[in-house]
């Protein structure tokens, strides 16, 4: 995630050629402690019809431009992967200016995986995501959570989870999706932004147009 893009930065021509970025700004100092003891979240697999929880061995970005490799070991710890950031990062070409793009990130989650073709990279390129966009990211969780793994996805721009609560990431962000309910209407974000909001629930069309512009790694 590059400092200098905003929410409704257009892709280039180059097909998925999603745009990432680092953290600017005030949040910064959350980062600054989110090397202390993790936060651990708790497992509830299927509960009931519709619903799904991963457990997340979750740890917090050790500073402002880590979101990509942060997101993806968490993301990579509902299968009991414990991949090392420093070594991650440097596969995803991350620097203080962030990790440029999901697709960045799908090969490591592949490669960490064990499979080829264990993700995908799924483009939503308007400026706002539509109907069928978002029933595909919908469908995308709910099979990539039953398959016990965890989505990730590109962020940027501010959205409202489902307790009022506003997370805002204007220069661009990565996050994991570790479950769902209501049929996959909502689903859970980690955020290894700041330990002290380490996961929420959000709708997915909330979701879908966090994503637009960018794009998401999915089974």
């Amino acid at each position: 995630m590059r400092t200098d893009l905003i929410r409704k930065t257009a892709l280039t021509a180059a097909g998925l050629a999603f745009t990432g970025g680092a953290i600017a700004g005030p949040v910064t100092a959350a980062y600054a402690a989110s090397d202390a003891k993790p936060t651990s979240q708790t497992q509830t697999d299927r509960k009931g019809h519709g619903e799904r929880e991963l457990g997340v061995r979750y740890e917090a970005q050790p500073n402002f431009y880590y979101c990509g490799p942060a997101a993806t070991r968490n993301a990579l710890s509902v299968q009991g992967k414990n991949i090392n950031v420093d070594d991650m990062a440097k596969e995803m070409g991350t620097t203080e200016a962030g990790t440029n793009s999901i697709n960045d990130i799908t090969p490591v989650l592949n490669k960490e995986t064990g499979k080829n073709d264990a993700y995908r990279s799924v483009e939503i390129s308007t400026p706002d995501a539509d109907g069928k966009q978002t029933d595909t990211l919908r469908a995308d969780i709910v099979r990539t959570v039953d398959d016990g793994r965890a989505v990730v996805a590109n962020i940027a721009g501010t959205s409202t989870d489902t307790d009022g609560a506003t997370h805002s990431y204007e220069g661009g962000h990565y996050i994991s999706v570790v479950g769902y309910r209501d049929n996959g209407d909502t689903v859970k974000i980690a955020d290894s932004a700041d330990p002290n909001t380490a996961s929420y629930w959000i709708s997915t069309e909330h979701l879908a147009d966090w994503i637009a512009t960018r794009g998401y790694a999915t089974s």
